[in-house]
C-alpha cells in the first residue's frame, strides 16, 4: 500500500511538473509555435498580427518573417517589454507608425529586412535605448531622416544595403559612437558634394576600427564603379558645377538633397511645424568644407589677386610705352621738318664768308 501511494505521489508530481512546463505555452496564439522564451510565427501567410497580447510574459524572441504583413497598428507590440529580438523580415511592410516600438525598452535586435519601406519616421525607433543590431536592408529607402538614430548610442551593427540611397547626412549618423559594422552596398550613390561630409565621418569610423562594406559610385560618370572609400575627398565637387548652372543649390530636384528637404509631403501638425522650425538651421546650414579644400580656395583667391595686380601693372606699362613711343615719333617728325631749313641757312651764309675772306 505504501508502495502504491509512492507511485501515486510520483505520478502527481510528474503531472504537476508537466502542467508547470506547459503553462507558459497555454496562451500561445494558435498560428505560432511557442517555447519557454520564443514565439515562432514565421511562414504562416499572415496578413495581420495574431493576438500578441496573449504571449507568455517570459517571451524574449518574436519571429514574424516570411508572411504577408503590410501594415502594423501603433499598439502592435504593447505589453511586450521583455522582448529582446524582433524579426519582421520578408514581409510587405510599406509604412511603420511613429513610436511603434516605444514599449520595447529591452529590444536589442530588430530586423526589417526585405520589406517595401520607402521612408522612415524620425520617431520610429523612439524608446529603443537597448538596440544593438538594426537591419533595414533590401527596402526602397531614399533617405535616413535626421533624428532617427539620435537615441541609438549603443548601436553596434547597422545595415542599409540594397536601398535607393544616393546621399546621406553626416549629422544623422554622428550619435552612433559605438557603431562597429556598417553595410551600405548596393545603393545608387552619387559621389558629389552631398556625400562629402558623410565620407569624412565614414573615414573616421574606419580609422577607429569599424567596418564599412564596399560602396560603388553611380554618378558622376568619371567615378562610376569606383569604391567611395578610395576616392579622394577633393574629387567630391561634381554638384558644385550643377548648382552654379541651376542658379544655386535649391534649383531643381537633385537626388542628393538633404532628407529634411524631401520630407515635406506629410500633413503638418502644430507640433510638426514647431519641430521643423526648430530644425531649420540644421537643414539650411552651409555645408562643412574640409581644411584642405578651404586652404586650396584661399590659395586660389590669393593667386587671383596677385595675378590681377600684375595684369594691371602690365597694362599700365603698355600704356606708358605707347605714349612714350607716340611722343618720340612726333619729336622725330618735327626734327626732320627742321633739318631742310637749317641746310638753306648754311648755304646763304657761305658766300658772305667768301667775300670777307677775299677782302682780307
Amino acid at each position: 500500500m505504501i508502495q502504491s501511494m509512492g507511485y501515486k505521489g510520483l505520478l502527481c508530481a510528474l503531472h504537476l511538473l508537466l502542467v508547470i512546463q506547459l503553462q507558459p505555452c497555454s496562451s500561445c496564439p494558435s498560428v505560432c509555435v511557442c517555447s519557454a522564451s520564443e514565439a515562432d510565427c514565421s511562414g504562416r501567410g499572415l496578413v495581420s498580427l495574431p493576438a500578441l497580447s496573449s504571449l507568455p510574459s517570459a517571451t524574449r524572441t518574436l519571429l514574424l518573417p516570411n508572411n504577408r504583413l503590410s501594415t502594423l497598428p501603433a499598439s502592435a507590440f504593447a505589453n511586450l517589454s521583455s522582448l529582446e529580438r524582433l524579426d519582421l523580415s520578408n514581409n510587405y511592410l510599406d509604412n511603420l507608425p511613429a513610436g511603434l516600438f516605444a514599449e520595447l525598452a529591452n529590444l536589442s535586435d530588430l530586423s526589417l529586412r526585405n520589406n517595401s519601406l520607402t521612408a522612415l519616421d524620425r520617431d520610429l525607433l523612439q524608446g529603443l535605448g537597448s538596440l544593438r543590431r538594426l537591419d533595414v536592408s533590401l527596402n526602397g529607402l531614399a533617405a535616413v531622416p535626421l533624428g532617427l538614430l539620435d537615441q541609438q548610442q549603443g548601436l553596434t551593427w547597422l545595415s542599409l544595403a540594397g536601398n535607393r540611397l544616393q546621399a546621406l547626412e553626416r549629422a544623422a549618423f554622428e550619435p552612433l559612437v559605438n557603431l562597429q559594422h556598417l553595410e551600405l552596398g548596393s545603393n545608387p550613390w552619387e559621389c558629389d558634394c552631398n556625400l562629402r561630409d558623410f565620407k569624412h565621418w565614414m573615414e573616421w569610423l574606419i580609422y577607429r576600427g569599424g567596418f564599412v562594406d564596399a560602396m560603388e559610385c553611380t554618378l558622376p560618370k568619371d567615378l562610376r564603379g569606383r569604391d567611395i572609400r578610395s576616392v579622394p575627398v577633393e574629387m567630391f565637387n561634381y554638384c558644385l558645377q550643377l548648382e552654379d548652372e541651376n542658379g544655386g543649390a535649391s534649383g531643381g530636384a537633385k537626388g542628393g538633397s538633404p532628407p529634411c528637404v524631401r520630407a515635406t509631403t506629410a500633413p503638418a501638425s502644430e507640433s510638426t511645424v514647431a519641430r521643423t522650425e526648430a530644425e531649420a538651421p540644421d537643414c539650411v546650414r552651409q555645408r562643412y568644407r574640409p581644411v584642405s579644400v578651404r586652404r586650396a580656395i584661399g590659395t586660389v583667391v590669393i593667386a587671383g589677386v596677385v595675378c590681377g595686380i600684375v595684369c594691371i601693372m602690365m597694362v599700365a606699362a603698355a600704356a606708358y610705352g605707347c605714349i612714350y613711343a607716340s611722343l618720340m615719333a612726333k619729336y622725330q617728325r618735327e626734327l626732320k621738318k627742321r633739318q631742310p631749313l637749317m641746310g638753306d641757312a648754311e648755304a646763304e651764309a657761305d658766300p658772305e664768308e667768301k667775300q670777307i675772306s677775299s677782302v682780307a
